[in-house]
């Protein structure tokens, strides 16, 4: 456990001494922590404000400020997006409003954050990053990690020997001709009613197919269905290890404050 406690706005902790700040933009929530990453454990509690409707940019942009303001932050924040982010613009958009695509997003959250320096990224490449470093995968030092996030659709996070490989979106490739998300999503399992020994069959054959074409080391998984793995990893018939996700919720917020500093 960090050392530092949160005292809240008026007497919150300064930057440095291994303390970042991330902010996780979901499509329902907008969480943000300060982070220790000494420990990878959020000081204090984290701050949830809902997702305002609709989800614009500038509107998520203002609910992200109050979220800092809330903790006293002064220094750089990380931030996660549901989507592809390339030289700071997002490229696509999940669970948000269209008008994002396009969107300079570290120039937009810079600006509602008083010009201060942000780092945007992926959302399930945050939680990447958290998960090797603090998580799943802290064990794996070298290698190919690739993890998984199981919900509405599948979102993915690829990292070679620590290193992310941003924006791999590989629940959007096709296997057996169909799009891998639209076969072994979470909510695919909802919609059609299957039990969970018969969902691990149909991850199976997309977790086989990423094996034939990146050989990974070790698949992560993640997502609100991760809660019952013990109920169906055992079920999985691909040949690479699976484990489930083990920070949850504060994936997203340690990622996040983890790439802010790294682009420091």
């Amino acid at each position: 456990m960090s050392d530092v406690t949160y005292l809240g706005a008026d007497r919150a902790p300064s930057p440095g001494s291994g303390l970042s700040f991330g902010v996780d933009v979901g499509g329902t929530g907008i969480k943000g922590a300060i982070v220790d990453l000494r420990t990878g454990m959020l000081v204090g509690e984290r701050h949830r404000i809902a997702t305002p409707q609709p989800a614009t940019p500038e509107r998520v942009a203002h609910t992200v400020a109050e979220i800092v303001e809330h903790f006293g932050w002064t220094g750089p924040v990380g931030l996660t997006v549901p989507g592809v982010v390339k030289n700071g613009v997002m490229t696509t958009a999940a669970n948000v409003a269209p008008s994002w695509i396009g969107t300079d997003v570290e120039a937009m959250f810079g600006r509602a954050l008083g010009g201060r320096r942000v780092t945007v990224l992926n959302d399930a490449d945050a939680a990447g990053l958290a998960e090797l470093s603090y998580g799943g995968g802290a064990h794996l030092r070298s290698g190919l990690v690739i993890l998984l996030t199981l919900g509405t659709g599948i979102g993915s996070a690829m990292l070679y020997d620590g290193t992310l490989i941003p924006n791999s979106e590989l629940g959007h490739l096709e296997v057996g001709g169909v799009v891998a998300e639209k076969q072994a999503s979470a909510k695919v399992r909802k919609d059609r009613g299957w039990p969970l020994q018969t969902w691990a069959e149909h991850l199976s054959t997309v977790l086989s197919h990423y094996e034939r074409i990146f050989s990974p080391d070790l698949f992560i998984v993640g997502g609100g269905i991760s809660r019952k793995s013990d109920r169906w990893i055992p079920h999985l018939t691909n040949e690479v290890p699976v484990v489930p996700v083990t920070l949850r919720n504060s994936a997203g917020i340690v990622g996040a404050a983890m790439a802010v500093v790294g682009d420091g």
